[in-house]
């Protein structure tokens, strides 16, 4: 599943350094605006310590984790959405990724220069959704001349619908507020508010780029970020981007962690940044375990088991019999799978079974 989270953010937030440390493609991280022209695209390994545990008891020939794509996209500024500094092709790259890490600035730094001349987070968040939020309302009101007349006099259900999803979209942007903010009760609305694909309408994970001695705790400007986004339902994560981009450039994992531990970290900002970004985009990890790989797969919360197989290969999901799933806990508790069989704990499950995170499936089908 090839689903990205986009990096965004005013010039000299730390942008282009964060994804350094996270992918080996490396951004240009230069001091001054613009020194990301083209969206850089980094394939994350998610890291998951369930999955050595089982590489562990099984000892495969091979260990595959999942992944997530990051993409690093250029500085966005004041009148973006009127094409202002390359404004135009940033929206497009937002526009193609599923959800946005907000990059906020959160350090003091004479040597690094800022945009806007001083560093508040909260107005450099503004900015961006001010100009996010524009480019949406320029899309729902061209969106409304084209369906309005129909919606009004041609006795069209979808159409209609179309038109209230629209109009309560446009009250919400004039005031200010993103799409996100706006509910819809009915899958038939949820659907049509997805296929409008307005920028403000994906999640959002605020990062807060600070220096070293924050790195545990933050600082008072993450406080100033906690207040401005606590009706936002959205999350918050502190990474001091300079100190991972040291940690990055140590070779050994105990080097790393000594590294980690004299900051007062337990995990790198890294790690956690990972990790949070595949939850933002609602997803969950199942494993399959053998003698030749011991690999986690990428589903989407909430799917079954078909549609689970289908990850694997389309003529699973296609012939689909049942599945036999072992939970995780007691894959670990008696060590191997014909351990668990003998304890009566794997159980076979048909078409309607939600899969779970962390599951160890295995796949009857017939094609």
């Amino acid at each position: 599943m090839a689903l990205q989270c986009g990096i965004v953010g005013l010039p000299n937030v730390g942008k282009s350094t964060l994804f350094n440390c996270l992918s080996n493609a490396k951004a240009q991280a230069a001091n001054f605006p613009f020194c990301t022209i083209e969206p850089n695209v980094g394939v994350i390994t998610v890291p998951d310590e369930r999955l050595n545990k089982l590489a562990e008891l099984v000892n495969p020939k091979r260990i595959v984790p999942t992944t997530v794509e990051i993409v690093d996209i250029a500085g966005l500024v004041k009148g973006a959405s009127k094409g202002e500094g390359l404004g135009n092709k940033f929206l497009a790259n937002i526009r193609e990724t599923d959800a946005i890490i907000h990059v906020l600035r959160c350090f003091d730094d004479e040597n690094v220069a800022h945009v806007d001349g001083s560093v508040n987070p909260v107005r450099d968040k503004e900015i961006i959704d001010y100009e996010l939020q524009l480019k949406d309302l320029e899309t729902i009101e061209a969106r409304i001349q084209k369906v309005q007349k129909q919606a009004q006099t041609g006795g069209d259900k979808v159409a209609k619908q179309t038109y209230d999803i629209l109009i309560r979209y446009k009250e919400a942007l004039e005031q200010g507020k993103s799409a996100r903010t706006v509910e819809f009760d009915t899958k038939d609305e949820q659907k049509i508010a997805r296929e409008l694909f307005l920028l403000t309408s994906k999640p959002v994970m605020y990062v807060c780029n600070v220096d070293e001695k924050s790195a545990v705790s933050g600082n008072k400007y993450v406080d100033m970020v906690r207040e401005a986004v606590q009706d936002e339902q959205a999350q918050i994560l502190i990474v001091a981007a300079r100190t991972e981009a040291d940690i990055a450039e140590l070779e050994t994992y105990e080097d790393r962690q000594m590294f980690l531990e004299e900051v007062g970290l337990e995990e790198s900002g890294v790690s956690r940044l990972i990790q949070a970004a595949y939850r933002l985009l609602d997803l969950e990890t199942y494993f399959t375990a053998g003698e030749v790989e011991v690999r986690a797969w990428t589903f989407q919360k909430g799917w079954k088991t078909p549609q689970c197989a289908g990850v694997i290969h389309t003529d699973f999901e296609k012939g689909f019999i049942r599945a036999e799933v072992i939970k995780y806990d007691d894959f670990i508790r008696y060590g191997s799978e014909a351990a668990v069989r003998e304890a009566g704990k794997l159980n076979v499950e048909g078409k309607e079974y939600v899969v779970q995170d962390g599951d160890i499936m295995h796949f009857r089908f017939n094609v």
